[in-house]
């Protein structure tokens, strides 16, 4: 064989493609299915031939929309199998484009897969460092650090503060190590803790904490800024420079910060990094400055407010605990846990990070880490050089031979005993500006809270509308959904911004912030919980496509992660985390009520399906009983859409208590009937979920109706969860549907009976099957769709050549036309028999009147033809309707049975408004009866009783689907049986709601199908609603306990 080379697109085999070496050229293919794509031309594969085949390509694994590439279609498993049959030559399909309609075959429910593909050359993107190290360790380092870091080693001493920190830090890095386990899972978009747990969680989860995260950023805005504020209205005060009065400046000067951080953010995500870039410097240059300090030599001042410089006595007096005030180790800890809240900073703006799946896990857990240090450091430095309380008053030294025993201050040649007595107002204890104390320069210490507030101010200013932009998105909660539109290259969501702007600027003009800060901190822990939950679960579901590529991680630590944040929401506050918890729950109620048509895959669906098998297994092993003994139903409704009385009345008795399957047959060549069976799968089963049918959809394609209907009776289910009792509707027509169609039919039943399936039939006057109406409403739908295209073609065209004007019109009348032929209005006649058949087909799917369901049952199957009506008035929609029994009797003895019965029913706890005993069943029916069953069956009667031996054996012969004389003859008085009860039905049930007899049984090889069906058809002939049950004579009903 000749070897392909390529050259430059100099090659020697001919069926080398000079493409593959270029910029492939596609060109528009419309496909079978209707889907119209991309191709590119035939192409010699890898393997050095022609085929369809391709080989593995990261396009063919994109979502639709995909922001980091265009989505390629394979070719189709029918594409590859049929091709050559259908067409004889090979037409190579390769990488094709999307063409953003999703499948026929697989409707695309996914909204994160249908974010269309923008231009997003120019648009901003963030490495680990600027993007998640910069904004965590920024948003970690808060006031805390230079505010409320030094009351908190004093109340706890250094013992039990590093405890403190690094029972906080323990909590972030597990719970950094679960979300880095998560966001290595996959393409991680923006959206940050919300995408993460919605991914993972499905949309309930999500769809409540990514509203109340959003919300829980917009007033920390608020929070920080007035942190800030006040910090300035402090300076303002000590100059006198006080603007209206204390209230009334912070306010001001918070909404000035807010418009001026607004503008910052607005200005795009470039200039908002570079503004932390700026507070970071300046937060570096405040902590360096407070390390350099502690190292000067303090002064008589500094001496006499309690810094004494490096000491080992004062480093071992602030070992132990010194809590006052109230104060626990539980609530300085509550106080200092929200400092490390900011592990999320980075997260938030996932959108934004080239590289998300390395950058958020790398620089949150080196934020952790920098942070963790710093604040130990910080904390031990002063902890070592000031002691916890102090005068301020330089002529607090011991005079000579004066005792001294309060504090090691005392070794230093200070007396500070007076604090035991009076509150002092320096120290460890007392002042929250040890760091400015303690700091070589002072103002750099206010330099630096001002960083610290802004810059978390600004973190959360980004993270709040980026969170909301992707719920939004989402479309989780519609009503919301206009703050989904971003502006600009890097899809900026303004709309969010204005709204968190307004948020902020509420929360500062209201004032108290000091309440709200708990629900806030909880919030923020409410996420940590779920993220770690969300790793435990994915875990635990052990689905194939949980393969996070960060590995350390462990499930149980997850899981121990979650607890422990669930508790420290208990520790902060436990009001604010009940009320975190009802928030929430209220938020999951309702989107689960309003169920999003989105599929993320979630960790939930794999939980569910794995319970779902294991509880299959289980049940496999444990013989049925009695007691537990529901329907399991296999109805033969075709499309589920064109019998919806018999899917309604199934729904009804199952619901979602027992198996309810909506079986179809597809007769016909299997190359046609496999096409039309698969492109109907999905299809179907979404109509039955949007109906809130609580029922699957089954399907199979045979040659023959009644081997298809086999194949489900035999194969449908799973373990004890399958069928045991068939549903099917009555067939009107069989007097004109031909032999097979009624030896079909009949088939069903006795091969039902023979796999010991109960039976049900539903018989409606007017008819059950509605799927000419269906194609009707489809084709008009159809032709107006293709009008309103046609319309705006037109209208696009306004300014185009004659030419094409007069095509688009000649195409728009064509239209037109078909549409008229398929609406225009049916004969009178069939108008009004369609209008009776469309509101019969809606009886079951309407609450029903006051009434009754009649039950005849005349013979003892087992017990189905009584348990399903009882089931029947258990349900809300047949709750108004009361059972009435009538059972056969004999004469003479119509009280004794009436009595049996009723004691029966006791003992079944099963309630009736009556129990009536027919005691005339036996006698002869009425001539005009009799008559119209002759007149029934007269076309398929045989007649040879008149015929000589002979040619009446050759009339068998030849016509064997016949009724005989000999038949008629032995069957006559089950004949006359269908017709007397018949008559009484009319007598005793013409205004029954719902009527239930007990199904007659033909003796296979005995009783033609023809002879069957008629009685069939005599018994319920002229009646309300009538369902004919027969069980399978084993108990389902029982009166042990």
């Amino acid at each position: 064989m000749e070897k392909n080379r390529s050259n430059g697109g100099e090659h020697v085999n001919p069926a080398y493609d000079a493409n593959l070496d270029e910029p492939p050229m596609y060109d528009e293919t419309v496909f079978g299915n209707g889907d119209h794509r991309t191709v590119r031309p035939s192409v010699v594969s890898a393997f050095g031939h022609d085929t369809l085949d391709r080989v593995p390509n990261v396009d063919f694994y994109r979502n639709k929309g995909s922001v980091s590439g265009h989505r390629a279609v394979r070719p189709s498993l029918q594409e590859l199998h049929d091709v050559f049959q259908r067409n004889g030559a090979v037409s190579v399909p390769d990488t094709v484009q999307d063409d953003g309609e999703g499948s026929m075959v697989t409707p695309c429910d996914d909204l994160e897969s249908a974010v269309p593909i923008k231009d997003t050359k120019g648009a901003i993107k963030f490495g680990w460092i600027r993007g998640v190290l910069v904004r965590c360790m920024l948003n970690i380092w808060g006031v805390m650090l230079f505010i409320r870091l030094s009351w908190v080693f004093g109340q706890a001493g250094w013992g039990l503060g590093i405890v403190v920190i690094v029972l906080s830090c323990v909590v972030t890095i597990i719970t950094c190590l679960s979300m880095s386990a998560i966001c290595t899972n996959g393409v991680v978009r923006g959206g940050g803790a919300y995408y993460l747990i919605s991914r993972s969680l499905g949309p309930e989860f999500g769809g409540s904490i990514g509203l109340i995260f959003a919300f829980a950023n917009a007033v920390a805005v608020a929070m920080y800024v007035v942190g800030f504020a006040e910090t300035v209205r402090d300076l303002l005060k000590d100059y006198d420079l006080l603007m209206v009065d204390e209230i009334n400046d912070i306010r001001i000067i918070g909404c000035i910060t807010v418009v001026v951080l607004l503008g910052i953010s607005v200005a795009g995500m470039e200039w908002e990094a570079k503004a932390q870039i700026v507070l970071l410097v300046i937060l570096l240059v405040a902590i360096v400055n407070v390390f350099v300090g502690t190292f000067l030599s303090p002064t008589d001042t500094k001496k006499s407010q309690g810094f004494f410089g490096y000491n080992s006595k004062i480093f071992l007096e602030n070992f132990p605990p010194a809590f006052r005030d109230g104060e626990t180790f539980f609530t300085v800890f509550s106080i200092f846990f929200p400092a490390a809240t900011g592990i999320l900073a980075g997260a938030n703006i996932s959108g934004d990070l080239r590289d998300a799946q390395r950058a958020i896990p790398k620089g949150t857990l080196l934020a952790i880490v920098i942070t963790g240090v710093t604040y130990l450091g910080v904390a031990m430095c002063v902890s070592a050089t000031v002691v916890r309380d102090a005068t301020g008053n330089s002529n607090d030294t011991i005079a000579t031979g004066m005792p001294c025993n309060f504090s090691s201050a005392c070794d230093l040649g200070y007396d500070f005993s007076s604090c035991a007595e009076t509150e002092c107002k320096y120290g460890l204890m007392n002042n929250f500006q040890v760091m400015t104390m303690v700091s070589g320069f002072g103002p750099l210490i206010i330099a630096g809270t001002f960083s610290a507030t802004l810059s978390s101010a600004l973190a959360s200013l980004v993270s709040a509308p980026k969170v909301f932009q992707a719920l939004c998105k989402d479309n989780i909660y519609k009503i919301l959904h206009f703050f989904a539109k971003g502006v600009g290259k890097n899809d900026e969501p303004i709309r969010g911004y204005v709204l968190t702007f307004i948020i902020s600027v509420a929360f500062i003009l209201i004032g108290d912030l000091n309440a709200i800060a708990p629900i806030i901190s909880n919030f923020f822990l409410a996420s940590y919980a779920l993220i770690n939950f969300s790793c435990f679960h994915a875990s635990y579901a052990k689905s194939p496509g949980w393969r996070p590529a960060y590995k350390y991680y462990n499930m149980w630590l997850s899981l121990l992660g979650a607890v422990l944040c669930c508790v420290v929401m208990f520790v902060i506050n436990w009001w604010a985390a009940l009320l975190t918890y009802v928030i929430e729950i209220l938020l999951f109620i309702y989107v689960t009520v309003k169920k999003p048509d989105v599929n993320w895959g979630s960790s939930t669906q794999a939980v569910t399906f794995v319970s779902a098998v294991s509880n299959a297994l289980s049940l496999s092993g444990v013989d049925d009983h009695v007691k537990n003994f529901r329907p399991q139903l296999l109805v033969l409704t075709g499309t589920p859409r064109t019998r919806p009385a018999l899917l309604d009345l199934a729904h009804s008795l199952s619901k979602t208590y027992g198996l309810c399957l909506t079986c179809e047959v597809f007769v016909g060549p299997r190359s046609e009937a496999l096409e039309e069976m698969n492109s109907g799968m999905e299809r179907n089963q979404l109509w039955l979920r949007k109906q809130k049918r609580k029922a699957f959809y089954a399907a199979v394609a045979c040659e023959e109706f009644r081997e298809g209907t086999n194949s489900l009776l035999q194969a449908s289910g799973l373990g004890r969860m399958k069928p045991n009792t068939l549903m099917v509707g009555f067939k009107r027509n069989w007097r004109t549907a031909g032999i097979e169609g009624v030896q079909s039919y009949v088939g069903i039943l006795h091969d039902a009976f023979d796999f010991e399936y109960g039976a049900v039939m539903l018989r409606m006057d007017e008819g059950l099957d509605v799927s000419h109406i269906v194609e009707a409403e489809d084709e008009m739908l159809k032709a107006e769709k293709e009008q309103r295209s046609l319309d705006k073609e037109m209208m696009r065209s306004a300014g185009k050549p004659k030419g094409l004007l007069r095509k688009s019109r000649n195409s728009s009348q064509q239209v037109l036309t078909t549409r008229v032929s398929v609406c225009a209005p049916p004969p009178a006649q069939v108008a009004k028999r369609n209008e009776e058949l469309v509101v019969a087909s809606m009886q079951f799917k309407k609450k029903q009147p006051k009434g009754t369901i009649d039950v005849w049952w005349l013979f003892d199957d087992g017990g189905l033809t009584l348990l399903l009506p009882y089931i029947l008035t258990t349900r809300k929609k047949w709750k108004d309707c009361k059972l009435r029994i009538f059972i056969a009797g004999q004469p003479g003895q119509t009280e004794k049975d009436k009595q049996e019965m009723k004691s029966l029913l006791q003992k079944f706890r099963i309630n009736c408004s009556d129990i009536t005993v027919i005691d005339d069943i036996h006698i002869q029916p009425r001539p005009d009866s009799l008559r119209k069953l002759e007149d029934m069956i007269e076309p398929f009667c045989l007649r040879e009783g008149s015929k000589d031996y002979a040619e009446a054996e050759a009339m068998k012969k030849e016509h064997p689907w016949k009724i005989t004389d000999e038949e008629l003859s032995s069957f006559e008085e089950k004949t006359n049986l269908q017709v007397r009860l018949n008559e009484v039905l009319q007598e005793n049930s013409k205004s029954a709601n719902l009527i239930i007899v007990s199904m007659p049984i033909a003796r296979k090889g005995a009783v033609s199908d023809f002879l069957y069906m008629a009685w069939l058809d005599i018994l319920t002939k002229d009646l309300p609603p009538t369902l004919l049950i027969r069980g399978n004579h084993k108990s389902v009903l029982t009166f042990y306990s």
